[in-house]
């Protein structure tokens, strides 16, 4: 298999539109790397120009050490699935797959045996004299990972190839192409704008934002320890409540306050937050960090204590989310879904400032000491 490097990479379309601008990292051999993030961050164009399909304006691509911005696609040793299958209608599900070795003129045993050994990992035997038309989504989607798989590349690239599906088939597919990496031991490049996908799927997410990368970890580590707002609420579902803040000095213990609520500070904050010039902060809390209190009122002088009024509730099951005010702040709380309480009560609620993050309102970068 093969690493992947990117030095400096920008794209820049006809009218100065800025694709990519100045992306530098390395996909390790036998790592699954997600690249991840909204629509027009630029993740399919990064991965395009890794497979040759757009030109690099600037920067340095590298697979293994070879440089290979003038290489054409067909000579980097890449397979790639796409979003919508490209599957040729009129071939079978075998000559679809082996379409490419015949290209490449191998010999017929061999391509016999590569294929047979793609679909007997994929499951999809019993299928190969079938037509797409008569394929489901998810076994549309195995003929084109076959496809790729017996080109035996040095690198895998994926380009959103479960968002056609549905949520059931999604979860099974991102389940079969994982173990089908840990199979293989290949090098892989995914891209998706689906969190959920990226977590449970990559060794390292890339996360992009207008071009540029936001934070480059392993998923415990976007969990945990956000570097900025963006990344803080693109990553987890829920995503992570913000709400604006005042930095006040009590006592020489610094503490949070938003509206007339008083928020205590976790020893590990006190001194980033002292360094502060200015006295506005966001405070981001993840919806399960906020424990509800069903019984009766909690005492005033409660340790982080907010009160508010049920919105909405969303029963999950073992779980419900339950959007909550205050009179000038929104935000959702995870709550156990055994007692619900009713649309528009009062409900008192703590945050766990353990967990909290602080956050930079000019920048968005993040003050929390991890």
């Amino acid at each position: 298999m093969a690493e992947v490097r990117l030095k400096n990479i920008t794209k820049i379309y006809s009218g100065d539109i800025v694709a990519v601008k100045d992306t530098s990292f390395e996909v390790p051999d036998q790592t699954f790397t997600v690249l991840v993030g909204p629509s027009g961050c630029g993740k399919s164009t990064i991965l395009r120009m890794i497979a040759g399909l757009e030109e690099v304006t600037e920067g340095t691509l590298y697979i293994d050490d070879q440089k290979v911005n003038d290489v054409p696609p067909k000579d980097r040793d890449i397979a790639m699935v796409f979003q919508n299958y490209a599957l040729y209608p009129h071939m079978s599900v075998y000559k679809n797959m082996a379409f490419g070795l015949k290209l490449r003129k191998y010999p017929k045993t061999e391509i016999d045996q590569r294929v047979k050994d793609a679909a007997e990992i994929l499951s999809i035997s019993h299928l190969l004299d079938r037509k797409p038309k008569h394929l489901s989504g998810g076994e549309r989607q195995r003929v084109a990972v076959g496809r790729a798989i017996v080109r035996h590349p040095k690198v895998f690239l994926f380009d959103e190839p479960l968002s056609n599906l549905d949520a059931k088939l999604r979860v099974q597919m991102r389940m079969e192409i994982s173990k089908l990496h840990d199979r293989l031991q290949a090098t892989m490049i995914y891209v998706t704008h689906d969190q959920v996908e990226a977590m449970t799927m990559g060794d390292q997410i890339v996360v992009l934002n207008q071009g540029e990368i936001q934070q480059m970890a392993d998923p415990a580590t976007l969990y945990h320890k956000p570097t900025n707002e963006f990344v803080a609420g693109f990553i987890g579902t829920p995503p992570m409540n913000f709400i604006d803040a005042q930095i006040a000095n009590s006592n020489g213990k610094f503490k949070l306050n938003f509206e007339n609520f008083e928020l205590n500070l976790s020893d590990r904050m006190q001194a980033e937050v002292g360094k502060l010039s200015g006295s506005e902060v966001k405070l981001g809390i993840r919806p399960e960090d906020i424990s509800v209190h069903y019984a009766s009122p909690l005492p005033a002088n409660s340790a982080n204590l907010v009160s508010t009024t049920v919105e909405l509730v969303e029963p999950l099951g073992n779980t419900a989310l339950l959007y909550l005010s205050t009179p000038s702040n929104n935000f959702i709380a995870q709550a156990s879904g055994t007692i619900l309480p009713e649309h528009n009560s009062s409900l008192d609620v703590t945050f766990n400032m353990e967990k909290a993050h602080l956050f930079a309102p000019d920048t968005g970068n993040s003050l929390t000491v991890y």
